[in-house]
């Protein structure tokens, strides 16, 4: 999985194209693991990441918007 994963940031980096390593590694483990034994991977855990994965951006967007509303509620535009 290591080496799997250190091929597509080589890659990726290579072409130029931005990843993330934690994404990678965690993609290679969960596809080495599905090469070898379908059943080797723990699919409910690899739901619960993929699902983490793509409640981040909206959550971090909505975290972002509540303190930019507060600083603006305390220092208004000028």
């Amino acid at each position: 999985a290591e080496s799997a994963g250190a091929l597509t940031l080589f890659g990726t980096a290579l072409a130029g194209i931005p990843v993330s390593t934690t994404h990678t590694i965690t993609g290679a483990i969960v596809g080495v693991g599905a090469v070898h034994r379908l059943s080797a991977v723990r699919w409910g855990v690899a739901r619960r990441i993929v699902w983490a994965w793509i409640l981040t951006i909206p959550a971090s967007a909505a975290v972002a918007a509540l303190v930019f509303w507060i600083i603006r509620l305390v220092h208004p535009a000028a």
